[in-house]
């Protein structure tokens, strides 16, 4: 185990593993010799025996595999001559029926996208449960809202924690959108079905329905949509898991205290005994931060040549697989944070009563508006907020001081004014609940 994989190798969706390729690659072989004698083009016995050592890698002579992968340029020209061999002559022409290269890496590689986003979207279900049980808990519970990390005006804990969930929610429904169209590859050398005997549209159906994915008109091998879709899905995902931390990082910190991740061997310091670090939510967003680089190199390499890319399909394969991995860290990462997190509604609360100043600016923004109108209305608070900022006067004295509203009357009134935060916020629960119950927003 790397020393890093405890941060960055975190949850269900492993690191970049070659053990996984070669179950994917053999998966997508084994499918391929079944197809291949549904549609008559290899006995049935031969598939069967393909399909048995495709189905234990033990029967191969994978160090060779391995030794003869990097000569070949790719994995699969080796691995096909181990299958070869450890079938006999008898089954071996249901090895690698018509195929190419590229189909089986292209295909192993969705069957390895499609694993990791499912174990994703678990980890994201399970961070949106969480959300909606702080929404529905913390509905009404004021908290004080920020904008470009500052106050600004009174929201609610539990319209914040809709936030975090609609995201969530809009993220496993574009995952799930992407998982249900990934498509099978196969074309053959160069995409024309011409080594499959006549029957490579009827083969290309059968092997998408071996491996439940979806078939195609023409391969995709140079047009990389569905390495982009992918890509860009992770990364959308880890852009909502990075926001989640980001919002309970600065929660947490000593001089807001609002929130902060109780756990009983996590968040100390090796300097400072007294510290209690949100060590998850700082991973969960360490983990989102490697997204966007990875999400870029999968994009700058959908410039493909011709029939095949030269180098940019190849830069593909480690670099989803680490896309997969990192995103799938954060989003575990950010359950363990959920799960842990406590909350003292008390602090928030004094927060927001103890900043007046902004409740009181837009209260009298309200009251100068049917004389000034709302333009001007706007520009005169924000003079009353300048005049009291440089010459160290409250806020309440000046508009005290005005005799164009009744500014005791703006004082009294303290309570937050939050709008309609606690209807949105059961707008998103109920969203959640059809999500939970369809599989979709």
């Amino acid at each position: 185990m790397n020393l890093l994989d405890a941060t960055f190798a975190r949850g269900p969706v492993p690191a970049t593993d070659g053990d996984l390729w070669l179950v994917a690659l053999l998966e997508v072989e084994g499918a391929l010799a079944r197809a291949a004698a549904r549609v008559g083009l290899v006995a049935a016995t031969a598939a069967d025996e393909v399909s048995r050592v495709c189905a234990d890698p033990s029967r191969l002579d994978l160090a060779a595999v391995s030794a003869a992968a990097g000569d070949a340029g790719n994995p699969v020209p080796p691995l096909v001559r181990a299958l070869q061999d450890a079938v006999g002559p008898h089954a071996a022409r249901a090895v690698h029926v018509g195929a190419t290269s590229q189909d089986v890496v292209d295909t192993a590689a969705v069957l390895l996208a499609r694993r990791g986003l499912q174990l994703i979207d678990t980890d994201l279900g399970t961070a949106a449960d969480a959300c909606a049980r702080l929404a529905t808990e913390h509905r009404d519970d004021v908290l004080m809202g920020r904008t470009l990390l500052q106050q600004a005006l009174p929201v609610t804990v539990g319209f914040k924690a809709a936030g975090w969930l609609a995201g969530l929610d809009g993220a496993r429904s574009r995952i799930r959108a992407v998982t249900a169209a990934l498509p099978v590859q196969y074309g053959g050398a160069v995409g024309t079905l011409a080594a499959s005997s006549g029957s490579g549209l009827d083969l290309r159906r059968e092997l998408a329905a071996e491996l439940g994915l979806v078939t195609t008109a023409v391969p995709w091998s140079t047009v990389r949509l569905p390495i982009a879709d992918v890509a860009g899905v992770l990364g959308a995902a880890a852009g909502v898991v990075a926001t989640i931390a980001v919002d309970v990082v600065l929660l947490a910190q000593t001089e807001v205290a609002e929130v902060s991740e109780v756990s009983g061997s996590r968040g100390g310091s090796s300097a400072m005994p007294h510290k209690s670090n949100p060590v998850a939510a700082i991973s969960a967003r360490a983990c989102a931060r490697r997204a966007p680089g990875l999400v870029a190199t999968l994009y700058a390499a959908m410039e493909q040549e011709h029939e095949r890319g030269a180098g940019t399909w190849h830069a593909e394969w480690p670099t989803l697989t680490d896309l997969l991995a990192t995103v799938g860290s954060a989003a575990s990462w950010l359950t363990e944070c959920l799960a842990s997190l406590r909350l003292d509604t008390d602090r928030m609360a004094a927060t927001v009563a103890a900043a007046g100043d902004p409740q009181l600016a837009r209260a009298l923004t309200e009251a100068l508006t049917p004389a000034l109108g709302a333009g001007a209305a706007h520009d005169a608070a924000a003079a009353a907020v300048r005049e009291a900022a440089t010459t160290g006067r409250p806020l309440a004295d000046l508009v005290l001081a005005r005799g164009d509203v009744d500014g005791a009357a703006l004082l009294a009134d303290t309570t937050p004014d939050v709008g309609e935060a606690g209807a949105q916020t059961d707008a998103a629960l109920a969203a959640h609940v059809i999500a939970d119950q369809t599989g979709a927003p």
